[in-house]
């Protein structure tokens, strides 16, 4: 039988809305991801995943759906998309799309239909009475994800729905048949069209086992003991697996997936529930926190995802996307940020199973400087303000707090050049202000440097793809302390050993590593050799061809 595509893939992240403005609107559209397929096809990319392109009040910027039929305006048509995926197949490309069926927007036909008690769509969302003899009270005391209270009262209807996100986004009632009925026919209707398959939003929060109070007082997300991975859950997307995906022979059903332990990935993958999954226990070690920055734990964010490495039949590594912090910043160096980038991308790129970058990774890009709260176009940020507007903290306090969550940090627009906004729009007014060190970083300048972060995201994606070993090989943790990364390659008698100091100091290997015998045959400094030195130097990062 035919392996997947995907089991020899790099798959790409495009964040529509930054990636490329064909129209001079301000706003990336799907035309503009059309003009740069060439570019994807040259840096070795073999699947693209859209962050939602469907049609939407933009709230949440697309992950508020109004119609999942239609591509939203500001991006195109469908007819611009069907173009998007025969160009894409000229090139070899597959194109994944996001699943938000978790909620919809309060904009969906369906909730607005689901407003009137009697309408059969008041079933498709969660609609409780109040808690207390005269129901106005929540029906208990779940949090939202994004801060506040789960539920929203409707007066006219004497009811409160519930939302595990922002109050335009009310939760599906996946208890109903009829819901998982037209989640399967959106599915189906663009697996029929020709994409290859879905990144699943939240999908691990859909079936809500019970409605008890949740226990603790955490201001966000508490009540989720009654809903993460609960066994209806598992059923739903056991069924969609069984009902759609399996009638189109090569696809990717990828699950966002906050929370889950190794053992409960595996079992989803064994189940036919997903093909692979993104954990987020990595970057509980990093520079993240909730007010200052703290240094990279090494050992923890190692540790981390060989956990999932090790006890994971196929894993779906990522360091960055679009809610996530810029990595160079976060768990590289600003002192040595093209060795750093270049480490890190060894480190992604030689993981076991299917490697994911997001755009602009590849060129090192970075956070917003200096950057501006009141400004942000981040729905977690604006509810955030106005919760800590209720604590006498001092402005920069406040300041730095919200800047840590802000994740317009990776979503500002795509630097191509050094031109008027950094080549991503003919106009000087974009959606997201450009990062001001655009004309310093590029595509344009990297792309004929073989020294650069660019080319070594290239040769690396191809050698990936070329060395069997690095994509169907085996994973094997070799024991390190302190900044030093270390892992093997496995595929029969072939072995290739990752070699990274993840630091700013040289580091010393430790005995069990001084008598290493093989080649080089990757490197980030010109000059690496694993035999006649013991010394690493700043962020070096070496694959070894192991004789």
């Amino acid at each position: 039988m035919k392996k997947p595509t995907w089991t020899n893939a790099v798959v790409y992240q495009i964040y529509p809305r930054s990636f490329c403005d064909s129209n001079g609107d301000g706003i990336g559209d799907i035309p503009g991801i059309i003009s740069k397929l060439d570019y994807l096809k040259d840096l070795g990319i073999k699947i693209i995943w859209l962050s939602p392109i469907y049609k939407s009040p933009q709230f949440d910027l697309g992950y508020d759906i109004s119609d999942y039929y239609e591509i939203n305006p500001e991006y195109g048509t469908m007819e611009d998309f069907d173009r998007l995926l025969e160009e894409a197949k000229k090139r070899d490309l597959r194109i994944v799309m996001d699943l938000v069926a978790n909620h919809t927007s309060n904009q969906h036909p369906w909730f607005l239909a689901s407003l009137d008690p009697s309408s059969p769509y008041h079933d498709y969302y969660i609609w409780k009475k109040g808690k207390d003899s005269n129901g106005k009270k929540p029906p208990n005391n779940w949090t939202s994800n994004f801060s506040g209270s789960a539920w929203t009262y409707v007066k006219e209807i004497d009811e409160w729905y519930l939302h595990l996100f922002a109050k335009e986004q009310p939760d599906l009632n996946w208890h109903n048949p009829k819901v998982v009925e037209e989640i399967e026919k959106i599915i189906d209707f663009y697996l029929s069209k020709g994409v290859y398959g879905f990144r699943c939003d939240v999908i691990t929060q859909i079936y809500k086992e019970s409605y008890e109070d949740g226990k603790g007082h955490f201001p966000i997300g508490r009540g989720g003991e009654h809903y993460l991975l609960s066994e209806g859950n598992h059923r739903c997307l056991r069924k969609l697996y069984d009902d759609v995906y399996v009638r189109y022979e090569d696809h990717l059903v990828v699950g966002e997936t906050s929370g889950v332990t190794p053992a409960q990935g595996e079992a989803m993958i064994k189940n036919k529930e997903l093909d692979m999954f993104f954990e987020f226990d990595h970057i509980l070690h990093d520079s993240y926190s909730l007010v200052w920055p703290k240094k990279l734990n090494v050992e923890g964010f190692k540790n981390a995802i060989f956990n999932f490495q090790k006890n994971v039949s196929w894993n779906a590594p990522y360091l960055e996307n679009h809610d996530q912090r810029r990595s160079i910043p976060r768990y590289g160096s600003e002192k040595y940020p093209l060795e750093s980038g270049k480490a890190l991308a060894m480190f992604l790129l030689c993981l076991k199973g299917t490697p994911f970058i997001y755009q602009g990774q590849e060129i090192g890009m970075r956070n917003i400087p200096n950057n501006n709260p009141r400004k942000s176009k981040d729905v977690c940020i604006k509810m955030l303000y106005n919760i800590l507007d209720r604590f006498p903290l001092l402005p920069a306090i406040k300041r730095k707090i919200l800047n840590q969550h802000d994740r317009d940090h990776a979503r500002t627009p795509m630097q191509w050049d050094d031109s008027v906004s950094a080549g991503f729009s003919s106009s000087d007014k974009t959606w997201l202000d450009v990062n001001p060190n655009y004309k310093q970083i590029n595509v344009a300048i990297q792309q004929d440097d073989p020294n650069s972060l660019l080319s070594f995201y290239k040769k690396l994606i191809h050698l990936r793809q070329q060395e069997e070993v690095l994509h169907e090989g085996e994973f094997a943790e070799v024991p390190t302390k302190g900044s030093l990364i270390c892992y093997r390659r496995v595929l029969s008698q072939k072995s290739m050993l990752i070699l990274i100091n993840l630091s700013e100091k040289t580091h010393t290997r430790p005995a069990s590593l001084s008598k290493i015998c093989g080649k080089v045959v990757f490197s980030n400094y010109p000059d690496s050799d694993c035999t006649s030195s013991l010394d690493l130097r700043p962020y070096e990062a070496m694959l070894i061809d192991l004789e």
